[in-house]
């Protein structure tokens, strides 16, 4: 592990010295593409060696060991016009479509915003020999390879955008336990990003996947939707290390962008697991295919819509949700509103502060639920830092194991989670309490007294609060003062005359 990190610091380190890379998000951008060819090359041999008949979609002079594979190989200019008009140009418009040929299909989703970033050929040549040295064929280096290309992921992060945050594998993984897929079922996820609650999906499904057919039903079990040319390659790469060998099935797209009305039967799943953006806003006309009184320009709401939408009857769902969804009013209520008659929703899983650090200090929620019976009551969970944590960080993450408490009190479904008992973490709402509340989720947990907040804005605005008061009870004790020293020298004056 130690020696993979060390060659993709040093690849890191070589792009810093190249003119034509500039930021973190280029230079994962310019090592992505690098990767997924020599992925792809490495899963290539495997074919080659248990498929007699096997045809690569990739022009012979284009396939990673016949140009980079060499360490003496093409170098300088020759490399960089290699690279810029003949392999990126060619990858990106292979000819074939998601049927016929899906291995191209997936090529030229990929390549189809690729741009090779460097201008200088010999430091391209030298990133291209350091990657040379991973072997993609060996299991034990694949299987380190994935732990290290999940920090990958994280830099990407930190690099992007507001509103999209990597998702720490402890919430994934719990998430996906508590829905429990089951090989035969379809798993989706409509804002992939690179591939997260997929891979956790993968992993869980494999261990029921003993004979062919089922390690074929494996091969299909996902579906992803990413609208970012980045993440979506990170994605598919991410998939093919977890054993996908076509990952077709990850469309570069916007999900929104579909009216709500286009999406029918065919288009609809069994499980749903996602983190949707939030604190986003989708680009005008996108709320227009959503109906009316339903619309909101706010990207979580709108995802919220459609994973009803695209549920099957009796589907399930895990989505990460920020507290404003929670308290917000006008539009969100509507939402809610549909989602508590149409969905049983059983269970919110609200989370401390920090669980996003260090991309966001925003409040988050899991909310769990099923489609096509209404909410009787909903059940909360308030998930508490261990002992002796405050706040999370980047060295100190939210662990699987914090989340052994949830999974003992969970239940089962079968039964309406009839086995969960209220504690000092746990209570449930009536629907009726919060139709009157007009379908405000935001419920306190009735069995602590009032919260210490560590919201900075919060602990600001209570700070002026009692600057304020303090200023005030000063001004009343001058007034106080002032009018008893009036009175003792109207005494003394008096006394005097």
């Amino acid at each position: 592990m130690s020696n993979l990190s060390s060659i993709i610091k040093s690849i890191q380190d070589i792009m810093r010295q190249d003119s034509g890379v500039d930021g973190d998000a280029q230079r994962l951008s310019q090592l992505t593409w690098l990767l997924f060819l020599k992925v792809f090359d490495a899963l290539e041999e495997e074919l080659e060696f248990t498929q007699d008949d096997y045809q690569s979609p990739i022009p012979e002079p284009l396939r990673w060991r016949n140009w980079a594979a060499d360490a003496e190989g093409m170098t300088g200019d020759a490399l960089l016009d290699f690279v810029d008009n003949q392999l990126i140009p060619t990858l990106g418009n292979l000819p074939g479509s998601i049927a016929q040929n899906p291995r191209a299909f997936v090529l030229r989703s990929v390549f189809d915003d690729t741009y090779n970033y460097m201008k200088s050929g010999h430091l391209l040549r030298q990133v291209i020999n350091k990657l040379a040295v991973i072997n993609f064929n060996r299991q034990a280096e694949r299987h380190q390879f994935n732990d290290l290309y999940e920090k990958l992921l994280k830099d990407l992060q930190a690099a992007g955008n507001a509103g999209e945050f990597y998702t720490p594998r402890a919430v994934t993984q719990f998430m996906t336990d508590m829905l429990n897929p089951q090989l035969g079922e379809t798993v989706m996820d409509p804002a992939t990003g690179t591939g997260g609650f997929l891979v956790c999906a993968i992993e869980h499904l494999r261990q029921q996947a003993q004979t062919p057919q089922q390690q074929a039903l494996l091969q299909t079990a996902v579906r992803g939707v990413e609208k970012k040319p980045l993440p979506h390659s990170l994605c598919v790469t991410n998939l093919m290390l977890h054993g996908i060998e076509v990952p077709s099935q990850i469309q570069n797209d916007n999900t929104l962008s579909r009216p709500l009305r286009d999406y029918g039967k065919a288009d609809q799943v069994d499980i749903i697991l996602t983190n949707p953006p939030f604190g986003g806003t989708e680009e005008p006309g996108i709320e227009d295919g959503f109906p009316a009184d339903l619309r909101s320009r706010e990207t979580a709401d709108l995802f919220m819509i459609l994973i009803m939408k695209l549920l099957k009857d009796g589907g399930r769902a895990a989505v990460v949700l920020p507290d404003g969804f929670l308290f917000g009013e006008g539009s969100k209520s509507r939402i809610k509103e549909k989602l508590l008659t149409e969905c049983n929703l059983h269970t919110i899983v609200r989370l401390p502060n920090g669980v996003f650090n260090p991309y966001t200090g925003i409040k988050t929620n899991l909310l769990f639920f099923t489609k096509g019976q209404p909410t009787q009551h909903v059940w909360y969970y308030e998930h508490r830092y261990p002992t002796g944590v405050k706040n999370y960080n980047k060295t100190k993450p939210i662990r699987i194991e914090e989340f052994e408490a949830e999974k003992a009190w969970w239940g089962s479904a079968a039964d309406g989670f009839a086995s969960r008992v209220e504690n000092e973490q746990a209570w449930k709402v009536s629907l009726d309490t919060l139709r009157a509340a007009n379908w405000n989720l935001d419920q306190k947990n009735p069995h602590v007294g009032e919260q210490i907040s560590h919201d900075p804005d919060a602990l600001l605005a209570d700070y002026a609060r009692l600057q304020t008061e303090a200023q005030a009870l000063r001004d009343e004790l001058k007034h106080i003062l002032a009018q008893s020293l009036g009175a003792e020298m109207m005494v003394k004056t008096a006394t005097s005359a």
